[in-house]
């Protein structure tokens, strides 16, 4: 492996001599102990080390733990142990290259609040929020990357890379536990904009349909309604109309995958621009202006706004991020609403 060597008392003098003639400016590291703290405590082991040791492949941090040169208070551990605080962890050496291949791009994002234990960002469409599945790092690793000092940094939720809005990260252990504690028992309250295509009735519509995921066969996650799914319910109020379109608030009272897109896909009312579950051809014309309409260029649909518990004040936050700005400048494009007493 050109990148990355494994370093031990057994490495003989020539292998050594060679990976030192490959990379004369790299320095290697020695042998690291590393006393866990209160916010790293509860992390698995290998959630760690391959948050730590940055650009080294994740198959040889599975190795160095399987071959018991991780350990654990002087102790051997497997990949599952969670980790404690006070915990001595030592890590042995490895060797990073002066460019890796996988390099992150360090990136900051429009801060909509930061306090001690909480980060909310506003995510611009197309940036998938973590690396997987054909990309190489999404904002949390880009975040990790321009904050070297930050102890803790996790995603709360995720949205899907398309969408654009409010994202959430915790600081600290102890806020990701309260937040993900909140949104199993419905205490946040989410809501998006999005834009139907169609003519849309109703001024509030309750879309209640179980939602089964399954996987393709290329491993791209896709959701269908089905009898055996998971139940799932939104709650839908129109906001304006337009001529062959609706804007639409998409309040969850549910936390499925893709959910409002497939609740507006499955009563008729796909959303604009949803390459997934969307309408092929009607998404290819809107890429192109017509008329006085701009190109519609993304997925129309914007984590506007949550309401949680601070995870240590508990105090009431509603966050706002303002409709992204390609989407505001279509929206204008469409004309006057139908019902401007809507506005």
């Amino acid at each position: 492996m050109k990148d990355l060597e494994r370093f031990s008392g057994k490495t003989t003098q020539k292998a050594r001599q060679t990976a030192a003639d490959a990379s004369p400016a790299t320095v290697l590291p020695q042998a690291q102990f590393v006393t866990i703290g209160e916010e790293e405590a509860g992390q698995r082991i290998d959630n760690y080390l391959l948050r730590i040791c940055k650009g080294v492949p994740k198959s040889h941090v599975y190795r160095i733990l399987r071959s018991g040169e991780v350990r654990v208070n002087k102790g051997r551990i497997d990949q599952l142990y969670r980790l404690v605080a006070g915990d001595v962890v030592r890590i042995p050496p490895v060797r990073i290259a002066e460019k890796p291949d996988n390099v992150v791009p360090a990136a900051e994002f429009p801060v909509i609040f930061e306090d001690a234990h909480l980060l909310v960002i506003d995510k611009p469409a197309g940036v998938a929020v973590h690396g997987g599945s054909g990309v190489s790092f999404g904002v949390i690793e880009q975040l990790r990357a321009s904050r070297p000092d930050a102890k803790f940094l996790e995603l709360v939720h995720r949205l899907d890379r398309e969408t654009s809005g409010l994202l959430l990260l915790a600081k600290k252990r102890s806020a990701l536990t309260n937040l993900h504690e909140q949104m199993r028992d419905g205490v946040t309250d989410k809501r998006y904009l999005a834009l139907a295509v169609g003519d849309w009735k109703n001024k509030r519509q309750h879309v209640k349909l179980p939602l089964h995921k399954y996987t393709l066969p290329d491993g791209e996650r896709r959701v269908a309604v089905q009898a055996d799914g998971m139940p799932s319910h939104t709650v839908f109020t129109l906001l304006k109309k337009y001529q062959g379109f609706a804007l639409l608030e998409a309040e969850l009272k549910t936390g499925r995958t893709h959910q409002i897109r497939v609740h507006l896909q499955s009563t008729g009312f796909p959303i604009a621009g949803d390459d997934k579950y969307g309408d092929y051809a009607l998404n290819k014309a809107l890429q192109k202006p017509e008329g006085g309409r701009i190109a519609l260029k993304r997925m129309f649909l914007h984590a506007h706004q949550i309401t949680f518990q601070h995870p240590e004040t508990g105090k009431i936050l509603t966050l706002n991020a303002p409709l992204a700005p390609e989407c505001e400048k279509f929206l204008v494009s469409l004309g006057q609403p139908q019902n401007p007493a809507l506005q």
